[in-house]
């Protein structure tokens, strides 16, 4: 039996849930924030990174000092990026990011701190964090701050966003080293790393499907027994030997992880002569897998 189509959310649904990850995904990073990372004076990048060395420096409030930093490059955002900005719906749930992030930092500023060790600062900070950038991301938004910055310096120098972003986190990291301690800024950059990692497991998801490639001279006899016995679509595709120049064609498939065995072993069955690549499929949308976005 082939796999069910799920329903498709209609756009103003889509559109809801969008503005609700944004939302939910700013507060989390709130609640990260004051929980594990500033307690511990742990500033691992972004414009909280900032606030975090200003308050134990100056005195600063957090929240405040997010608000001075995120308006500005907001309406710079605007001004100079352009359309590169975005499309309106994108800026104007980027705006409800950058405003209600610090809010949730300023309401929640007096509760009691998680954990008063530094290392679980930042390990839990860095997942929190990653956790509702990532859910935010997901809602087609971001929260502003020197994600901006990295964009305009960008546009004007020519340097990758890529390269633009660890500069300015890299700055902010070594601000700590100066203004708090070198060891705060160690325990940054495991925050910073665990971070980056949270937000690629919420786009792209923990994905346990496997891509198989099939090189075989039996591939005629293959197609129909992957496509009965596992229930899974099969893609020929044209290839060329590359020492003999015979064609050669190749079969893609994309299973579930206990799927895998079962279809090495039908392919073993059928052509024990067969090469077969196995490759982990990061992230895989259709039917038979996840809805489409």
């Amino acid at each position: 039996m082939r796999k069910k189509r799920q329903p498709q959310l209609s756009a103003r649904m889509r559109l809801v849930m969008d503005y609700v990850c944004v939302l939910a995904g700013s507060a989390i990073v709130g609640l990260a924030f004051n929980a594990f990372l500033l307690p511990n004076k742990i500033a691992s990048g972004g414009v909280s990174g900032i606030s975090t060395i200003l308050h134990w420096t100056v005195g600063f409030e957090p929240s405040y000092v997010q608000w001075a930093l995120n308006i500005p490059l907001y309406i710079s955002g605007i001004l100079l990026l352009g359309s590169r900005f975005g499309y309106f719906q994108y800026a104007l749930k980027t705006l409800i990011g950058t405003l209600f992030l610090p809010l949730v930092v300023h309401l929640t500023a007096g509760w009691p701190p998680a954990t008063s060790n530094p290392l679980l600062g930042a390990i839990f900070g860095g997942i929190g964090v990653g956790l509702g950038l990532g859910i935010v991301f997901r809602g087609k938004a971001s929260t502003g701050g020197t994600d901006l910055a990295a964009q305009i310096v960008n546009k004007y120098t020519g340097i990758s966003l890529g390269v633009s972003v660890a500069a300015i986190d890299g700055m902010i990291v070594l601000a700590s080293a100066l203004t708090l301690s070198l060891e705060s800024a160690l325990y940054a950059l495991v925050g910073m790393y665990l971070t980056g990692k949270t937000i690629d497991i919420v786009q792209m998801g923990m994905s346990t499907s496997k891509m198989a490639f099939i090189i075989s001279e039996r591939q005629n006899e293959l197609r129909p027994k992957i496509l009965s016995e596992i229930d899974r679509g099969v893609t020929r595709l044209e290839g060329i030997g590359g020492y003999t120049d015979h064609p050669r064609p190749v079969l893609l498939c994309v299973v579930s992880q206990n799927e895998i065995t079962k279809l090495k072993q039908l392919v073993k069955e059928v052509d024990p002569k067969a090469f077969v690549i196995v490759t982990q499929a990061t992230e895989v949308l259709g039917e038979g897998f996840k809805r489409s976005l």
